[in-house]
C-alpha cells in the first residue's frame, strides 16, 4: 500500500521550521529512509502520518486515502520509537499483542499472532519475560513486533536504532530490513545515521529546511549527488570550485582534472566532488590527475587510514583513506571525479 505525499506544507507555529511543499512518493513495500540535519522536517513527515501533528496543507495519501480525513484510530500505522514506548507491566508476549487487544481480537488469535511474530524476530523463548529483563536490541524487535502486529498499511521507524551500542546497531539493522522485506511492509525510516540510510534503503531522501533536495537510490544519492549541500551532507568528501576547460577537462585552480563534463561547455563554472575512497595514494608518474603534496593530519581507524592530503595552492587539504599513507604523490582515477553544476 503506497504512502503519497503531495505538495506538503506545515509550519509550527510562529516559525518558519517544518516542512515546505513536499512531495514524495513511498512505493507498497518500499523502504525509504528520511536524513537531513536537525530541524530539516523529518520528525514532522512522521508526525503528519501518524496523526501526532495536524494542520498541513497539501494531501497525504495512504493506499489512495486522505489521511486528513482519518481519523488516528483508524490508520492502522506501525510505530517503533526510538525509546521502544513499552508497556513495562506487560510481558513481552502481552506487549506484542495490545495492539489487537484494543482492537478486540479474540486471546487465542492474538496470541497465536503474538507467538507467531516473537518466532519471527528471533523472540519466542522470551515471550514469558518482563521487558525490562530484555537487552536493548531484545525491546526493540518487541517494538517492531508490535507494530507489525495490526498488519499495518505504513510502518513508521523513528530512529529506532539511536539507543542501541554500536557493536549491536549493525546486526539489528540487518535484521529489520529482513523483517520488513519478508512482511513487505511500507515503511518510512527517519534517521540520523547515513550508513544506516544508505545500508537499509530502497531509496534515501534528503531533506534540508523542510525541503526535499534529492530522492534517490542509495548509490545514486552517494556517488550522484544533485548538489553540493547533498554531497556534503551524504557521506565525506572533498569539493573543489572549478571551470570547464574543454571536453572532459577542468581547472581547479592549482590543478587541471581529467573527468566527464558530458554536456557542459567550455567556461561553466563546476564542483568537482571526491569521495576520499577513490584517492589512489602513490601512483605512477604517468597516472592521470595525479597530485604532488604531503600528508597532515591522520586518524587510524583499523581497517584503513584516513588522512588530509595538502597540495600546493589548494585552498582545502584533499580528504583520502587508504591501507597505508603516500609519500608524495595521489591521484583520482577520472571516473571518480563527480561534477556538480551547484
Amino acid at each position: 500500500m503506497s504512502l503519497e505525499f503531495q505538495n506538503v506544507s506545515y509550519y509550527y507555529p510562529g516559525t518558519h521550521q517544518g516542512l515546505n511543499d513536499l512531495t514524495l512518493s513511498v512505493k507498497t513495500g518500499e523502504l525509504v529512509a528520511v536524513i537531513g540535519p536537525s530541524g530539516s522536517g523529518k520528525s514532522t513527515l512522521l508526525k503528519l502520518v501518524s496523526g501526532l501533528t495536524t494542520g498541513h496543507s497539501g494531501s497525504i495519501k495512504l493506499g489512495g486515502q486522505d489521511l486528513a480525513k482519518t481519523p488516528v484510530h483508524e490508520r492502522n500505522i506501525g510505530m517503533v520509537f526510538q525509546n521502544y514506548a513499552l508497556f513495562p507491566h506487560l510481558n513481552v508476549l502481552d506487549n506484542v499483542a495490545y495492539g489487537l487487544k484494543l482492537r478486540k481480537v479474540p486471546h487465542s488469535v492474538r496470541t497465536a499472532k503474538a507467538n507467531a511474530l516473537l518466532d519471527a524476530v528471533g523472540l519466542s523463548a522470551f515471550s514469558d519475560r518482563a521487558v525490562s529483563q530484555l537487552s536493548g536490541g531484545q525491546q526493540q524487535r518487541v517494538a517492531l513486533a508490535r507494530a507489525l502486529a495490526i498488519d499495518p498499511k505504513a510502518l513508521l521507524l523513528d530512529e529506532p536504532l539511536a539507543a542501541l551500542d554500536a557493536s549491536i546497531r549493525g546486526q539489528l539493522r540487518d535484521q529489520i530490513r529482513e523483517i520488513q522485506k519478508r512482511f513487505h511492509a511500507t515503511t518510512l525510516l527517519v534517521t540520523h545515521d547515513q550508513e544506516e540510510a544508505l545500508a537499509m534503503a530502497d531509496r534515501v531522501a534528503v531533506l534540508v529546511d523542510g525541503s526535499l533536495l534529492q530522492l534517490a537510490t542509495p548509490k545514486d544519492i552517494y556517488e550522484r549527488p544533485v548538489s553540493t549541500v547533498v554531497a556534503q551532507f551524504v557521506g565525506l568528501s572533498t569539493i573543489f570550485r572549478g571551470t570547464v576547460l574543454a571536453q572532459d577537462l577542468v581547472d581547479i585552480g592549482f590543478a587541471k582534472l581529467v573527468a566527464p563534463t558530458h554536456n557542459r561547455v567550455a567556461g561553466q563554472t563546476v564542483h568537482a566532488l571526491i569521495r576520499p575512497e577513490h584517492v589512489q595514494i602513490d601512483p605512477l608518474e604517468n597516472t592521470p590527475n595525479r597530485m604532488t603534496g604531503h600528508v597532515g593530519a591522520q586518524r587510524y581507524l583499523g581497517s584503513m587510514s584516513r588522512f588530509d592530503f595538502f597540495i600546493p595552492g589548494a585552498a582545502t587539504p584533499l580528504l583520502c583513506e587508504a591501507r597505508g599513507l603516500p609519500m608524495n604523490a595521489v591521484a583520482i582515477a577520472p571516473q571518480h571525479v563527480c561534477l556538480l553544476d551547484s
